[in-house]
Parts: C-alpha cells; structure tokens; sequence
C-alpha cells in the first residue's frame, strides 16, 4: 500500500515538473505584441514599385529581427506590416507599424518643342505626342490653347498631364500653320536627287567590332525581300534574327511573315545561328501569353539557338491599350516568361530612350537598338543593334546590323 502511494506521488510530482517546464517554455516562446524594442525613421514611404524591406523603417532596435514578411508595393495606400524580433531578453515579440505606398512620379510626356502642318490639313496633335504613367492606366492629358489650321500663324500652346497621384507635367510648345511655296517644293526635290546616299558597310562594321567575344550578324524580315544566305554568311556573318510575325494592330490577327519560312531555312541551311522576334500589339499578359504560345507553334520545329523577342514598339497606340507603364512591362514579362517556361531564352527588344523611359521595370535581357558607332547606354544587355541602314552581299536594300556578345546569358 505505502509503495503504490509513493509511485503517485512520484507520477503526480514528474508531472507538475513536466507541466512547469512546458510552461516555462510556452510562455518563452510565446510571440507577444509589442512595439517598445524598436524606432522607426522618420519617413514611412514607399515609392511605388520599388523594392523595399523591414529593415529601411527601422531606426534602432534592441535585439534582432527574425522574420520579416515580403512588402507589396505594386499598390498605393497605407499598409500595415508585422515583423517577429528578439528582444534584449532573447524573446520573441511581435512588431506592428504602418508604412504608405506613394507615387511622386508625373506622367511621361514626349513632345515636340514645335509642330508644322500646312494649312487645311487636318492635324491631331493628340496622336502625335506620346502621354503615359508609370501607374495610371490613363492619366488626364490634354492640350490647352487655340488654333486655326486654316489660318497660317504660329500657335503657342501648352500640354498638361496630370495623374491620380496629383503629379504635373507641363510644357509650353508651338503649332506653325503654313502656306506652301513652289519654291519649297522644288528644292526638297533638288536635295533629294542631289545627295549620296549613306549606309553602314558590313564589312567595315566586321572589321571594327569582331573579336574573340563577339559575334556580327542581321536581322531580317519580308522588307528585306528574298535574302542570299550564302553570300551574307560567306560575308562574314554568323547569326541572322528572324521575324516569325506580327499582330495587326491592337487586338488584331497574328500574321506569319511571309518570309519566314524562306528565311529561317535557308538561314539554317547556310549553318546560321537564328533567333526569333515577334512585332507585338499585346495590351494584356493573356494576350501576351496567347502570342508567345503562337510564336512557338510555328518555330517548334526549327533549331533555334538564340533567343526568342518580344517586339514592342507601337507607343503611339497607349490611348487605345489605356496601359500604364508598369502593365506595359508586366505584358512583355508574360510574353517572355511563357517562352522560358517552353525551353527557350526569351528577351525584351528596345532602343536606349524607350528602355530607360518606358522599359524600367522589366526582368529580361535586352536586345539594345541603338544608332551610333559608340552606344552609351549604360544597362545591360546581350545584343546590340547599331545601325538600320547597313548593306551587305546577299541583300539589295538597306538592313539591320547586329553585335552578339558570346559571354552573354542569352545565347543558348
């Protein structure tokens, strides 16, 4: 009897010490609410889409931040964020504090400092400027001031663009309304018939830029009619970027090049490297996805050693796709990450002002276009297209000119 009393005592004894040290190690473990271990800064925004963390609001703190959750600025408005931190103690608390996402950005504007029309013509101003925002989808954008495209004169008018943020742009510009001459006429004529025409050698750009890092080749499409892939690679070069196609318009039919086929090959036939790209109108990521879908349909059967392209360079068209500039680039991204999801490398095509202005919140490699014998474009990128004018055997008419960097990512 004494024996089996002395065995609950000990069974009632372990488990109070058992229960005490769960306690000990719930109530040490327990995330508890309290904001007294750290300081914020002073400033507690975010610009919109760029990328931040706990660690840029907090000013002090006691002990040492554990988690720390993803922060969404693809929104604007206040948010609240939680964090768990280890006191000066070794305890876990948990921190709470509200941070704003704002856009201090204006609207992008490209316009003209002067506009010419003859009399009589009828002129949309509108079109010709581009108005977009790097977060509205369609910000406030409109000219204000008179003119009369019947009446010659010089107009001084300004454009105002103003976004849901409240961000401004103005800029003064002029209309010129004109009468034409004969005068004019014919010499416009004389100095057309006059001048030499200029182009980029190939092989002069073969001689300059070829080395052991790079590669030089083209681009070609219908516009380039029927190529000689012979002569362009016994020219030299060694790889060729084809066009699979093109959307008519916004929301338009996927129209194959009528060269395509031809072209890639024969490309392939002549032991060409060839890439893809696609003239794209895409106003959505579906759509964007559906063309990328297209686009491999038709190359599937192809060796296809460099990348595919989304071609983007219709920014007249915004006020149709009422896009902002962020969903512009989500768009190219869809396009691009369907192409790397089938087992190919998908790039973005852009020229250096459209890259740095539209193209900033991108993910991809680039395919620079940029006109000059030195491009100083300071992103990176795994091809570079320096002139649209070149001239090499095999092709009649003028043609793009490409360099391909060998220790790029990009190449397959």
């Amino acid at each position: 009897m004494f024996k089996r009393i002395n065995k609950k005592v000990i069974f009632i004894i372990l488990l109070v010490i058992i229960s005490v040290i769960s306690l000990v190690i719930y109530l040490n473990n327990k995330v508890v609410d309290d904001n007294s271990g750290f300081t914020l800064k002073k400033d507690l925004q975010a610009e919109i889409y760029t990328k931040t963390n706990i660690n840029d609001y907090i000013d002090s703190i006691e002990g040492k931040i554990l988690e720390k959750p993803a922060i969404n600025t693809k929104k604007l408005g206040k948010q609240k964020l939680e964090f768990i931190y280890l006191n000066k103690d070794n305890r876990k608390r948990r921190g709470t504090f509200e941070i704003e996402i704002v856009d201090t950005e204006k609207p992008l504007v490209w316009l003209s400092n002067n506009y010419k029309t003859k009399v009589g013509t009828d002129i949309n101003l509108k079109d010709k400027i581009i108005c977009v925002d790097n977060y509205d989808n369609k910000p406030s954008c409109e000219i204000i001031g008179n003119y009369d495209i019947n009446t010659p004169g010089v107009y001084p008018l300004k454009y105002v663009a103003k976004d849901s943020s409240e961000n401004v742009f103005e800029k003064e510009f002029t209309l010129t309304v004109y009468e034409p001459t004969s005068s004019e006429s014919s010499s416009n004529q004389t100095q057309s018939e006059s001048s030499d025409p200029q182009y980029t050698d190939f092989k002069i750009v073969l001689n300059k830029y070829k080395n052991e890092n790079t590669e030089i080749g083209i681009d070609v499409s219908k516009w380039q009619g029927n190529v000689d892939f012979n002569k362009v690679k016994n020219a030299g070069a060694t790889f060729v970027m084809i066009r699979v196609g093109s959307q008519k318009g916004v929301g338009g039919e996927y129209i194959l090049d009528s060269n395509f086929k031809q072209n890639i090959e024969n490309a392939l036939q002549n032991n060409l490297k060839v890439g893809i790209y696609f003239y794209s109108y895409a106003d959505s990521q579906k759509e964007a996805t559906k063309q990328a879908n297209w686009v491999i349909k038709q190359i599937k059967k192809y060796d296809i050693s460099l990348p595919i392209v989304f071609d983007f360079e219709s920014f007249d068209a915004f006020d149709d796709m009422q896009l902002s500039i962020f969903g512009l680039n989500e768009v190219a991204n869809s396009f691009i990450k369907k192409v790397n999801e089938s087992g190919y490398t998908g790039v973005l095509y852009g020229s250096k002002n459209y890259l740095n202005a539209i193209w900033k919140y991108h993910t991809s490699p680039v395919w620079l276009a940029h006109y000059t014998d030195q491009t100083n474009y300071d992103g990176e990128y795994f091809m570079w297209q320096m002139c649209d004018d070149g001239k090499i055997d095999g092709i009649e008419g003028f043609v793009d000119i490409n360099i391909l960097y060998k220790n790029s990512s990009s190449e397959s």
